[in-house]
């Protein structure tokens, strides 16, 4: 999908470029995706740099790509030592393998400690088999080695901030900024089974230090003016102290950032009363995931939501002038088209102020993954992006499902518009009319909606062959 609000640094190489110079490597970062290249620029830049290690991660729908990406640099130099990790190799390394012979190393899990020990080793012509948390190829047989232990501490963690190309981030909702990340914590203790996160923390979690992470960003506005940055924890919030003493600290240092951030509607219900400390520390955009309408989806979902009781979250966050975001989820199995329309009118009846439909999409390393594959039509892992339906629900085809998600789009919209033009003009207004504007200049945003306007006619005929089925 298009990064339509901006560019986004990817945070996890900078931790693993970090570590790969305590292994005593000359390191570089390549970011191709915010560069917007192509694989002739990326064989290109691979022909130049002739490096002995090439390292990449992956999510499911990116992971075609990762894998690509890894053969480029085996065509050019075929002696190059490939590394992947992420959160499907994890999970799926044995189909990488299968798939491809351009994967050397596949890093289990947690990939900082794992990634410098490797490199150690093979940089001493060691054995691979004594780093722990990797999978690799040993005598035409896939050789996993024993677990690696999550790391007790994540504010030891070395970041390559000076191997970033900072001019290539910006946030295009905010002029002139340059835009950043951070993570304060990693992983969830709930146990979404939608959810990878989850899984691959398994359902631990950590924090860092407050100060520190105030330290931090203090640090990067200064040295490489970062004035916007994404909390790209997967739960900032579960520990009330701690996140307070984190939003003091900020406050305190009177930083002029901005920060964005996702949590649980139950934590604002939570911080009502200190709800002002968040706008104080500089949160002015916060992304709530609701998923439906159906109360006993989210139960099955193990979401621990109600949804009676997340209206008062949207007010709440309306009063301290924070840009609210709510998420939804369409095309589960047993999803129909009266189902969407409901999910559609809680969006309406929340009135965020900004609302994404995504489709429900079923991870090939998920719990509950045998149950769904019947309803699975798509196998090309690009498509596993969250907008593009990778499921046929019983009642509905996958069309009818896009032409609804795109109806619902328009629906929602149109009547946000005027509210955003009506608004008094706030940093909150001219954030949401550049995102308006950025979200209906987009060809694929377009593209998207045209479906909904082209695909009626063909969605209504499949609605009637279905009924006299």
């Amino acid at each position: 999908m298009d990064e339509i609000a901006g560019r986004w640094i990817p945070l996890g190489l900078v931790y693993l470029a970090g570590v790969a110079r305590q292994a005593k490597l000359d390191v570089e970062i390549y970011d191709a995706m915010a560069k917007g290249h192509v694989y002739s620029q990326i064989e290109q830049r691979f022909r130049e740099s002739m490096a002995d290690y090439v390292a990449s991660t992956a999510v499911t729908s990116t992971i075609n790509d990762a894998v690509k990406t890894l053969e480029l640099a085996k065509k050019i130099r075929p002696e190059t030592v490939t590394i992947l990790g992420g959160v499907h190799p994890t999970f799926m390394y044995e189909e990488v393998f299968a798939t491809s012979i351009a994967v050397d190393y596949i890093v289990i899990g947690e990939g900082e400690v794992t990634l410098r020990h490797l490199l150690e080793v093979l940089e001493d012509s060691g054995d691979p088999a004594t780093v722990a948390g990797i999978a690799f190829r040993r005598g035409g047989m896939v050789v996993k080695t024993g677990k690696r232990a999550f790391m007790e501490s994540l504010d030891d963690l070395p970041a390559a901030w000076d191997l970033l190309e900072w001019e290539d981030y910006t946030c295009l909702a905010i002029p002139g900024s340059r835009l950043g990340a951070i993570s304060t914590s990693r992983g969830c203790d709930h146990d979404c089974t939608f959810c990878s996160q989850q899984t691959f923390w398994e359902q631990s979690w950590r924090a860092r230090d407050p100060q520190k992470v105030a330290d931090e960003l203090e640090y990067l506005h200064a040295t490489h003016h970062v004035n916007v940055f994404m909390i790209t924890d997967e739960y900032p919030t579960r520990n009330r102290v701690r996140w307070e003493a984190l939003l003091d600290a900020l406050i305190s240092k009177n930083l002029p950032i901005y920060l964005l951030m996702e949590t649980r509607p139950a934590d604002i219900l939570r911080d009502r009363e200190i709800i002002g400390k968040y706008r104080k520390a500089g949160i002015i955009y916060i992304s709530l995931g609701i998923e439906t309408a159906d109360q006993a989806a989210l139960d099955a979902m193990k979401k621990e939501m109600v949804l009676e009781e997340i209206k008062p979250v949207f007010d709440i966050l309306r009063e301290q002038e924070i840009v609210s975001e709510a998420s939804f989820m369409v095309g589960f199995p047993d999803e129909t088209s009266d189902s969407i329309k409901k999910t559609m009118q809680l969006a309406q009846h929340y009135n965020p102020d900004i609302a994404n439909f995504f489709t429900f999409t079923p991870w090939p390393y998920a719990d509950g993954y045998a149950d769904l594959k019947p309803f699975i039509r798509v196998h090309d892992y690009g498509r596993y992006n969250m907008v593009d339906p990778v499921l046929e629900p019983r009642h509905m085809s996958m069309l009818q499902v896009e032409v609804a998600i795109a109806d619902g789009y328009r629906r929602f919209y149109m009547g946000k518009i005027m509210e955003y033009m009506t608004m008094k003009a706030t940093f909150k207004r001219d954030y949401l009319m550049r995102i308006t504007k950025l979200f209906m200049a987009s060809p694929f945003v377009m593209k998207k909606l045209g479906i909904g306007m082209l695909g009626k006619i063909p969605a209504k005929m499949e609605e009637m062959k279905r009924k006299f089925k």
